[in-house]
C-alpha cells in the first residue's frame, strides 16, 4: 500500500518554476486508486497531455509521477479557465508490499494507469481500528 504525499502541498521546486505559463500551474492531476488481487491500480486523470512527456520514476520508497509540457506552447489570454493542461508532479510513498521492479504505466484516453504489483506474502494485513 502507499500513502499520498502531494508535491503541491510541499511546494516542490518544479511547481515554483514560473518561466513558462503552463509550468506555473498549481493544479494537480486527480488520482483514483483501486486494489485487485495482485496489484494496486492507480488512475491519473490527465486529459489532453502528450504521452511522451510523462515521467514515472521511483526513488527509494517513493513513486513520482510528473508531466512536463512541451516547450514553446503559447498560452492564450484566458477569460475564464477551469482546466489546465500544464505540468504537475505527484509523489506517493510505497511500502514493502509493492514490487517496485515491475511497476508499469500506460496512457490511454486521457488517463495514465500505473500498475503497482503486490509481492505475494508481503502485503500488510488489514486492521480494524474501533472508533470511540
Amino acid at each position: 500500500m502507499y500513502y499520498n504525499q502531494s508535491c503541491a502541498s510541499r511546494g516542490s521546486a518544479y511547481e515554483r518554476r514560473m518561466d513558462h505559463p503552463f509550468m506555473a500551474s498549481h493544479r494537480r492531476a486527480a488520482v483514483n486508486v483501486y486494489k485487485t488481487e495482485t496489484s494496486y491500480e492507480m488512475l491519473v486523470f490527465a486529459p489532453g497531455r502528450v504521452k511522451e512527456n510523462f515521467a514515472v520514476n521511483t526513488r527509494g520508497n517513493e513513486l513520482i509521477i510528473s508531466y512536463h509540457p512541451p516547450a514553446g506552447i503559447q498560452s492564450p489570454e484566458w477569460i475564464h479557465k477551469e482546466y489546465s493542461r500544464g505540468g504537475f508532479e505527484r509523489s506517493f510513498k510505497l511500502d514493502e508490499s509493492v514490487d517496485v521492479a515491475n511497476i508499469s504505466a500506460t496512457y490511454n484516453d486521457g488517463v495514465l494507469q500505473v500498475s503497482l504489483p503486490i509481492i505475494p506474502g508481503k502485503e500488510v494485513p488489514k486492521q480494524d481500528i474501533p472508533v470511540s
